[in-house]
Formats: structure tokens, sequence, C-alpha cells
């Protein structure tokens, strides 16, 4: 009888611990602070804001009475945080997954599945600056590691499955890979090698197919090249030291440039992340300026968003950005640790004389 007292005691006591503790987190929860306004657009089209993550938290995993049991007894876990994010990639699933050499590993959110996974080493193998991240048709996932000199390729469950690059002695090929693009369809990878101000194309083995650029400000040359962009029928370069954007097809033609360098509208001064919407409006982002650019593909400066700051909508040193088949566009705000998510709405209504 004294030990089933005993028992009734403990549980009770449990219940009114997980009920006060309850009652403390929503006393310390505050409401999100209020995004920016609508940006209204054209022709019926418009930017907005919808939400940020910045840590394993936000994911919202899935906690059972004995899990938060135990938390009670041993303390809340430590949730892994966003240190210095710089790149993003969104599968066909909705996984968003964020490279963080401030760790160094890459973060995989799946708020659907509500799962969450860091991957820091696999094997002998381990992360020492990953850089920048790229989705296949299959959900596979290709990371470039800027001071290892190589990518590490892992599979649609997040499990690593190899590295390209990788030569005698453990070190890597490329002098410093940063921008990675792949083709699905044409089996092809590119990565660009910003200390060799060019682009490598290869197969998904890792075969070199052939080499894009050389050192020059010419149309098809390089001044340290970074981030890539393959939108199905060309690959954009972010050609960071001549402060623009280049355009290619799939066999390394040159067909365009957008911007220059300067400190007037439609100029760019430390561009970083590139991406393309549904009407193919090529976004830029401005790591500098802290603003995100949108040209159409004449150059033309369509408009811009965000600027420096740390409340909703604004940016601090962004980096990498990912635009979704549903113009969802996730765009990495590095210096204040965390992925910012906007949506774009394409045009309701044609407008005379074309679509803008």
């Amino acid at each position: 009888m004294k030990r089933k007292l005993q028992t009734v005691c403990m549980l009770a006591a449990i219940a009114m611990a997980m009920a006060s503790d309850a009652s403390a987190s929503k006393a310390k929860s505050q409401p999100p602070q209020p995004g920016p306004p609508d940006l209204l657009l054209s022709g019926g089209r418009s930017l907005s804001y919808e939400r940020m993550f910045s840590s394993q938290h936000d994911v919202k995993l899935k906690r059972g009475f004995w899990t938060r049991l135990v938390d009670l007894v041993a303390g809340a876990p430590e949730y892994h945080n966003l240190v210095r994010p710089y790149s993003v990639a969104v599968d066909s699933r909705g996984r968003v997954i964020v490279t963080d050499p401030g760790i160094p590993g890459v973060h995989v959110f799946d708020f659907e599945k509500q799962k969450y996974k860091l991957i820091e080493r696999e094997g002998k193998e381990a992360f020492r600056a990953p850089q920048c991240v790229a989705v296949d048709a299959d959900d596979n996932f290709y990371v470039t590691d800027s001071e290892a000199g190589k990518i590490f390729v892992f599979d649609a469950e997040s499990k690593f499955r190899r590295t390209i690059g990788s030569i005698k002695g453990g070190e890597g090929y490329f002098k410093r890979p940063t921008g990675i693009a792949v083709d699905s369809a044409a089996g092809r990878i590119f990565v660009s090698d910003t200390l060799r101000h060019k682009i490598f194309q290869l197969d998904k083995e890792g075969n070199i197919l052939k080499t894009i650029g050389q050192n020059g400000a010419g149309d098809g040359e390089f001044n340290f090249p970074t981030e890539l962009r393959w939108t199905g029928d060309e690959l954009l370069v972010v050609d960071a030291m001549n402060f623009r954007i280049q355009s290619f097809d799939g066999a390394g033609t040159f067909r365009y440039a957008i911007g220059n360098p300067g400190d007037t509208n439609a100029s760019m001064f430390r561009p970083k992340g590139v991406g393309l919407d549904s009407e193919h409006n090529v976004y830029v982002v401005d790591g500098l300026w802290s603003i995100v650019q949108v040209f159409n593909r004449e150059g033309q400066l369509l408009y811009y968003f965000g600027q420096s700051g740390d409340a909703p909508g604004d940016f601090n040193l962004p980096s990498g950005i990912f635009i979704d088949h549903n113009n969802g566009i996730y765009v990495v705000d590095s210096f204040n640790r965390r992925v910012e998510v906007f949506r774009y709405h394409p045009a309701t209504t044609l407008v005379e004389g074309g679509t803008r």
C-alpha cells in the first residue's frame, strides 16, 4: 500500500512538473515579430515574406510523453543551431539542406516529417569548409568543400556515398571548389574552381569532360567565379570580382551577362548567390548591400528586397539563395544565423505589349 502511494505521489509530482514546465514555456514565448508588408509589383505580381528558421528546434521534432519525462529529469536537449550558414538547396520532397562552414557541417531540415540531421563526419571523410550545395533529380545532394578540394555526395536519405575529386594521399583535386550545379538530364556536374578562374564540367562519376573560361574580364572569362545555378537550359555563374552574372548554355557557350561594378541601381558590389524564378527573372544576393536584386535577362533591374538589419525580412551579410518550383525563395541570412523564406507570386494578367 505504501509503495502504491509513493508511486501515485511520484506520478502526481511529475504531472505537476510537466504542467508547470508547459506553463512556463507558454509564458516565456513571445509573439513573433511581423514580417515586412507584401511588395506589390506590376501585372498583379507580388513578393511576400513567409517565415525564418535558425535551429533544429524550428523543425518542431515529435516528442512523446516519455521523451519529455526524460527531459524533465535529465534536462532539455541541446538543439543544433545555424552558426555561419552559407548555401541552401531544397529537394523535391521539401527537405532544406544548408551548408555551415562555421561548424563545419551540413544541416538537413525536414519540416514535413519533423526530422533533422546534422552531418559533420562520415567514416574517414570529414568536412573542413562545406561551401555550396546542389540537388539532382533523384534528391541526391552534392556539397563542395573549399578547403578539402573535394565534392561530398549524399543520397536521398542523407547517407554519404562518395567523394569526387579525391587524389592520392587524400588531397582534393580542385584548388578551391565553390559553386556546384547538376544537369540531371545530361548527367553533368558543373563546379567552379575559384582560384583557377574556371568552371569544370564533369560526368556523374567525376571524370572531367571539359573546362569553361579563363582569367579575364571578357565574355566567357572569369575573375574568381563562385556560385553556380543550372536552370534546365542554362548555367548561371556568379563572376564575383567582375561584379556580374554570366549565362552559358550546357556546352559552355556564352549567352549574356548581367550587372556591373558601382554603387547605382543595377550594379553589384559583392554578388553571392543566384537563382531564377518561374518567369525567368534572375535573383542576385548582394552580401555587402544586404539586399536581393531581381533582373530580367536584358539586365534591367526590376526590383529589390531586404535591407540591413535583424528584423524579419532584413539581412546581415546574406549569401546563398534557392528558388523552388513553387517560387519559394530561401535566402541564407548568414550573419543573422538564419534562413528566411519569401514567395514570389507571378503575373495574374498579361500586360499590354508583353508579360511585364
